[in-house]
């Protein structure tokens, strides 16, 4: 009998100990050791609008062309970009850097990019680049790229950066908001 009740009284706190470790682990995420939320304003070449546009597909399938992106999901299209990163959604606002790099159109079926860039940056308040990689399933509402690492003021930095599309108009302008939540700062 007191077997019994030593054995119960052991898988008792066996449950209990195990329970609380389970809880612990699901509840230390680790918090951002720095956060920025940022905009950038994409304006593609149209064959038009040499003078105000900020990408360019350089590439494009057989049935494509470098002014218009190919139908269907723009796939095959690879796009160039050197676009303004403000502080607001105002693309009239103050540039603190340059988004740069590129982006293809990788899936015929729907509509997604891969994303390879670095934030520079050239403002007195930050100094330095962020990178960034990941695919972008641009019809969610939200997605993650990873960042893979920085220097200056983000020397070596990893985290994730958060997409939303915040405008759109037509095949013309995008502009997304990036939540930038860094978890290695240097």
């Amino acid at each position: 009998m007191a077997a019994t009740k030593l054995i119960l009284a052991l898988l008792l706190f066996l449950l209990v100990c195990s329970s609380s470790i389970a809880s612990s682990k699901n509840s230390r995420r680790p918090k951002p050791c720095r956060r920025l939320v940022l905009y950038f304003h994409d304006i593609i070449y149209n064959g038009k609008n040499a003078k105000n546009a900020t990408s360019a597909i350089v590439g494009s399938p057989a049935w494509g062309n470098k002014t218009n992106l190919a139908i269907p999901n723009r796939f095959g299209d690879v796009v160039i970009f050197d676009d303004p990163i403000t502080l607001d959604s105002d693309l009239r606002s103050t540039p603190i850097g340059r988004a740069q790099g590129l982006y293809l159109y990788d899936k015929k079926e729907i509509l997604t990019a891969w994303f390879g860039f670095s934030f520079v940056f050239n403002s007195t308040q930050l100094k330095g680049t962020i990178n960034f990689a990941g695919a972008d399933d641009i019809m969610k509402t939200t997605r993650d790229l990873s960042v893979v690492g920085g220097t200056g003021d983000f020397f070596m930095t990893r985290g994730i950066a958060t997409l939303m599309t915040d405008a759109y108009e037509d095949d013309r302008y995008f502009r997304l908001r990036v939540d930038v939540q860094l978890y290695e700062c240097f």
